[in-house]
């Protein structure tokens, strides 16, 4: 007995380990065909580029002149005037770490979607376990109703039951099919949507059971890590740098602007030429953008600290949902290795010490239990899932 106990744990886990791994190579596949990344991957690079522009100098400007003398006997005259105008050099400095800052909001743009995309594909994937397990579940059902009708038809031909009895077998027998039916119907509604995150290409997975993994950790030493994972906080702590750095860059702009250059005149005669500086002093402006900008700042800060508190508050309440899924779970296991009377039900309805109608109430009490077992198992994953999701 030792040995069969031992062996069915070591089937279940290898079949749990199976079905964690047909996860893993799926969303590895996504993640390299999915038109959803490729078309964002492309649109981030195109935002880095865009973050690019505006921090260098301003082009050069070339004048020329050509103007005609009145009366004709002065001559003509020429000018030619190349400047180069150019901030104060902190202007360019801000710009440029503000532009390597954005930078990296444009790939934590591409994370978040990235998990966001893996957690969905994820979830139908559990999902799919959920529904092949249920198929399973239902073909014992249906082979039990199949065998129970050719049964129930045997003795009506016999003469030893009547309709009544008969009817029930072959509707007990109906309902199975049309309930696999259905079960069927959802599980091809998944595989079409895990196909379309896959680019189009199909897709299949075969696990019918769930990875018995606990959840142990310690919720608030488990919760400071997520945070620091969490992208859209990344993405606002990213902010309210670049929102600082907006303030020093307003700053330098409010320094003088220069502009520097060569210039020749030249008419009938006489000829000049030189350099050419020039200033520009912002009176006017850039009034008030300093102002904007240290109060952008405060609003990205309490933007933070209100999401921060929502995240937490989330993963709070998910995590003790998935304990509470966990210890159900268990419960539900235990209860059905404990109480379970399938077997029991089936002799004394072929030894006739129980009606059909009997038999069939008694095993909708268990089958019940077991879809009961099922869903939790599967909401259980679930909520593992989306805690897990900042692993991907």
């Amino acid at each position: 007995m030792k040995k069969i106990i031992i062996s069915i744990l070591l089937l279940a886990a290898a079949r749990s380990l199976s079905a964690q791994n047909q996860y893993d190579t799926i969303l590895q596949q996504i993640e390299t065909t999915s038109l959803t990344l490729n078309a964002l991957r492309l649109e981030i690079d195109a935002k880095k580029l865009n973050n690019r522009i505006g921090i260098y100098l301003p082009n050069p400007e070339i004048e020329f002149n050509y103007l005609w003398g009145n009366p004709a006997e002065t001559g003509n005259r020429r000018d030619v005037k190349i400047t180069q105008s150019f901030d104060f050099p902190t202007v360019y400095a801000n710009k440029n770490k503000i532009s390597k800052l954005e930078n990296a909001n444009a790939d934590i743009e591409y994370k978040s979607e990235r998990i966001n995309l893996l957690l969905s594909a994820k979830k139908i994937c559990i999902q799919l376990t959920y529904y092949n397990a249920l198929i399973n579940e239902y073909k014992y059902r249906l082979q039990n109703a199949e065998n129970i009708a050719n049964t129930y038809k045997t003795k009506l031909d016999k003469g030893e039951t009547n309709a009544i009895e008969y009817n029930k077998a072959q509707l007990y027998l109906i309902s199975v099919e049309n309930e696999i039916k259905n079960i069927e119907t959802e599980r091809n509604s998944l595989l079409s949507e895990l196909k379309q995150l896959n680019g189009g290409n199909e897709i299949s997975l075969s696990a019918d059971s769930f990875h018995s993994k606990n959840l142990t950790f310690d919720f608030e030493q488990w919760y400071a890590q997520a945070e620091t994972k969490n992208p859209m906080l990344q993405y606002i702590s990213q902010q309210i740098a670049i929102n600082r750095h907006q303030v020093k860059l307003n700053k330098s702009q409010m320094l003088p602007k220069f502009t520097a250059g060569y210039m020749r005149e030249q008419v009938v005669g006489q000829r000049f030429e030189g350099v050419t500086v020039g200033i520009s002093i912002p009176l006017w402006e850039n009034k008030n953008k300093v102002k904007q900008a240290k109060t952008q700042v405060k609003a990205s800060e309490a933007t933070f600290d209100d999401k921060r508190m929502q995240f937490y508050n989330y993963l709070q309440n998910l995590y003790a949902k998935t304990i509470d899924l966990q210890q159900t779970t268990a419960k539900y296991k235990k209860a059905l290795s404990q109480y379970n009377n399938d077997k029991l039900l089936k002799k004394a309805l072929d030894a006739g010490e129980i009606s059909l109608l009997d038999y069939l109430l008694e095993c909708q009490y268990y089958y019940q239990i077991l879809n009961k077992l099922l869903e939790t198992e599967r909401d259980f994953e679930l909520a593992l899932a989306t805690l897990e999701m900042y692993e991907y």
